[in-house]
């Protein structure tokens, strides 16, 4: 298996199937690790974080869960390439940079990802579509659990995991979920429920993670401490809150079909006709007015088209998709055109 591969098939979490799929793109389970023996990634050297490599990489091969999985050494792919594993949320953004000590490893249907030598020696994560987060939980504990017998993770009776970054000490688990919310961006509301998320101690972050902007109405939530507080309860609070704004958004939207039905029904028809009639379209762009169609497909006004195509269009539209696609580097305006192209192709 190489990376091209990933090209010809969904992702997990892009299947527009599990609970509450229309509202939850996708949910995630992360865990920080980091080996007993070695100092953290950011003081250790050139050599330990190669020893650190080579030891995952054995360890992993014993983990059921990952016996087929792609391993990749980040300085052996292009830059073209490392884009295209962050916009398939298969490792971060800060893992495609410095990349001479780090890697990857995927297993073959793009659930469970490893990072190694990101902030923290690995940074294993599991990410399915819907709100699937316990299910999430059961399969990255059981790698955890498997890792755990061939690698001395760094832990103390005391403080738990331990983590380069303090906030992430404990359990080393991030939970977080991926929220389409157009219905609440068009009435006004989220700004007060993103408040609310925030003073229950949650993050709020874009698309692809810390330090991006929320755009097409997406919104990423995930819980901000891991210390003090054992995994199951993490998982309940981060799916409480999540149950509260789904039943908020899914009111709003049957509100707004009830009583502004000609202007959500006029927003969607425009964004469908640009999309099917554009010559040269943004990233940005693309994205907002997926977002007005993904709603239109969720509430009915759609009928040509699905979940799933909407959230491959979200993905293949995106800049090292569509340069992997052509299978050359592309300037800006060749990739706005590229992606018109893709779409108009796609909505035949």
């Amino acid at each position: 298996m190489t990376i091209n591969d990933f090209l010809k098939q969904d992702s997990e979490w892009l299947k527009g199937t599990g609970p509450s799929s229309n509202i939850v793109m996708s949910s995630r389970t992360r865990i920080a690790r980091n080996l007993s023996n070695v100092p953290f990634s950011n003081w250790a050297n050139k050599k330990q974080l190669d020893n650190v490599v080579y030891a995952v990489r054995e360890a992993v091969s014993s983990v059921n869960l990952l016996k087929n999985a792609l391993f990749i050494r980040l300085k052996d792919i292009s830059e073209v390439d490392r884009l295209f594993l962050v916009e398939r949320h298969l490792m971060s953004p800060e893992h495609a940079k410095d990349v001479e000590t780090k890697a990857l490893i995927v297993d073959p249907k793009e659930m469970a990802s490893i990072m190694i030598n990101e902030e923290d020696h690995l940074r294993i994560q599991v990410l399915l579509s819907g709100l699937s987060l316990r299910e999430c939980w059961r399969i990255i504990d059981e790698i955890d659990t498997e890792l755990s017998k061939k690698l001395p993770f760094a832990y103390s009776a005391k403080w738990g995991y331990l983590t380069a970054c303090p906030t992430n000490t404990g359990t080393g688990l991030r939970g977080s979920v991926m929220l389409h919310l157009p219905a609440l961006v068009f009435t006004g509301q989220i700004n007060k429920v993103l408040q609310a998320i925030s003073k229950l101690g949650l993050n709020i972050r874009g698309l692809y993670g810390e330090g991006t902007e929320a755009i097409g109405n997406v919104f990423q939530i995930s819980n901000q401490v891991s210390m003090g507080i054992v995994e199951e309860e993490i998982i309940d609070n981060i799916e409480r809150m999540t149950n509260q704004i789904i039943y908020r958004e899914d009111a709003t939207r049957k509100t707004i079909l009830t009583k502004n039905k000609s202007e959500l029904v006029d927003r969607v028809s425009r964004a469908y006709g640009t999309l099917k009639s554009a010559h040269i379209i943004s990233s940005n762009e693309t994205i907002t007015l997926l977002s007005a169609i993904r709603l239109g497909v969720d509430l009915g006004l759609v009928k040509n088209m699905d979940r799933r195509m909407v959230n491959e269009l979200f993905i293949l539209t995106q800049p090292a998709h569509l340069q992997k696609l052509e299978g050359k580097t592309l300037s800006v305006n060749e990739r706005d055109i590229k992606r018109a192209d893709l779409i108009r192709e796609k909505l035949k």
